[in-house]
């Protein structure tokens, strides 16, 4: 089946690579080039020119030939280099020299590029949009690899840092891309199977709670200097402490010798977000790191000087499509009034503006114990359907960018997604603040 050549998209778009359209066969599949889908060969190439560096066989080397060709082909960048036909000798040139010919824009102009001089390398699993990368790099770190399964999420990670995460890590395909070696692994591994507000199936849950033991495959394969794993504070009293306990025996039985994991707040470390997260640090048995000495950081933010969310607030009045509908408002309260009735503690909650917003979370219960009364709004003209009419005592939802602030990413961070989407990214991703005072004391034991 031979592929089908696209024009490029305005250059106005530059997030648009995993937009490109695929060509789908009769049985609704999408098409597969070679043995890798068109996202993963974007991953390729771009993991390939951040790192040149690396040491390829014969094999990678016509791999990536050929990803760079299908990239050409759908950009039709062959026009911009007044070449008719592209030989693999000359794509492989503009490989070593990506930015001589311009032809990368979307991997290189972007806002949160790698350091040009590294003091460690790192990989970012289960990266999400990229919380951990954040925090490594401006510790001085280099991300050398990074998977993701989620395409809206791969999208943004894309739009931020120029590369393309790979896909599925449970693939055998996708884990040959990691680099032999690097010295710390970062993992925000998937949460809800640990969840207090999810049904807790542990590692009973076949499709992520064994999510964890890809890890150790890796750790037992690469054996980096340190690892970083963050998780939901669930984790910790899960099945009566017994899966933390299987975990830790794994990771030490894997070669690391294991701190004792600690729960950390992201409000202590200057985002208005009470958020507590189960973080795992280890470090590898051959450095002989006294794990004894080891101290988690003080919280750097407290009472007066803790930051409130109105620090994060819109500086200007957010669009209406965010204030509810009279109709949404008065089923809210109806709703919670049942709950308070049988004796449950959910509904929704507006928080005081003065104080700190409540755990952002993925589904509409994040959105809705999060709301706040912001009475700026002078045009309620509806701009979506609703039922009813805007509401005029000024209570609204966060907007996307409001929920980037409270997880700590700058405002530079690019939301390239739909809200939904935009809102599950944020939700799902770290604290970003909480990670770089935590790993910077990890690094201070191993440099």
């Amino acid at each position: 089946m031979s592929s089908k050549t696209t024009n490029s998209k305005s250059k106005t778009n530059r997030h648009s690579l995993v937009n490109f359209p695929e060509e789908i066969d009769e049985k609704n599949h999408i098409k597969v080039y070679g043995e890798t889908s068109y996202e993963n060969q974007i991953a390729v190439l771009s993991h390939y020119l951040h790192n040149s560096s690396e040491k390829l066989t014969k094999k990678r080397k016509e791999e990536i030939v050929g990803a760079i060709r299908e990239f050409l082909d759908r950009k039709q960048s062959r026009q911009m280099l007044n070449i008719e036909e592209l030989t693999d000798e000359e794509i492989w040139a503009a490989a070593e020299s990506p930015t001589q010919y311009n032809l990368f824009e979307e991997f290189f102009n972007v806002p949160f590029p790698g350091p040009k001089e590294p003091r460690f390398t790192f990989i970012d699993l289960f990266a999400g949009i990229g919380g951990f990368r954040i925090a490594m790099q401006n510790l001085g770190g280099k991300c050398v690899y990074s998977s993701e399964f989620d395409v809206k999420a791969q999208e943004s990670y894309l739009a931020n840092y120029g590369e393309m995460p790979f896909g599925d890590i449970t693939k055998t395909t996708t884990k040959q891309y990691i680099p032999k070696k690097f010295d710390v692994l970062c993992a925000g591994f998937p949460c809800q199977a640990f969840s207090l507000a999810g049904k807790r199936l542990g590692f009973n849950d076949e499709t992520r709670g064994t999510l964890f033991f890809e890890i150790e495959d890796i750790l037992r394969k690469h054996q980096p200097k340190a690892i970083f794993l963050e998780n939901v504070k669930g984790l910790a009293i899960h099945d009566k402490g017994r899966t933390l306990k299987t975990i830790l025996e794994h990771l030490e039985d894997a070669g690391y010798d294991v701190v004792p994991p600690q729960i950390v707040n992201a409000m202590d470390f200057g985002v208005p977000q009470h958020r507590e997260r189960i973080y795992i640090l280890g470090f590898r048995k051959s450095l002989h790191v006294d794990i004894n000495k080891f101290k988690y950081p003080e919280p750097q933010t407290t009472g007066a000087n803790r930051p409130k969310f109105k620090d994060v607030m819109e500086k200007t009045v957010p669009s209406v499509k965010y204030y509810l509908s009279d109709v949404y408002v008065e089923t809210l309260k109806r709703h919670r009034s049942r709950h308070e009735a049988a004796g449950h503690g959910f509904g929704y909650e507006i928080i005081d503006i003065n104080g700190v917003a409540n755990a952002i979370v993925v589904g509409g219960m994040g959105r809705e114990r999060n709301l706040v009364i912001d009475k700026r709004l002078t045009d309620f003209t509806p701009v979506t359907n609703i039922k009813g009419e805007v509401n005029r005592d000024g209570i609204r939802r966060m907007t996307p960018r409001e929920w980037a602030r409270l997880q700590g990413f700058p405002d530079d961070f690019r939301i390239v997604v739909a809200d939904a989407s935009a809102y599950k990214q944020f939700g799902n991703s770290v604290a970003v603040p909480a990670i770089q005072a935590t790993a910077q004391q990890m690094l201070n034991m191993i440099q």
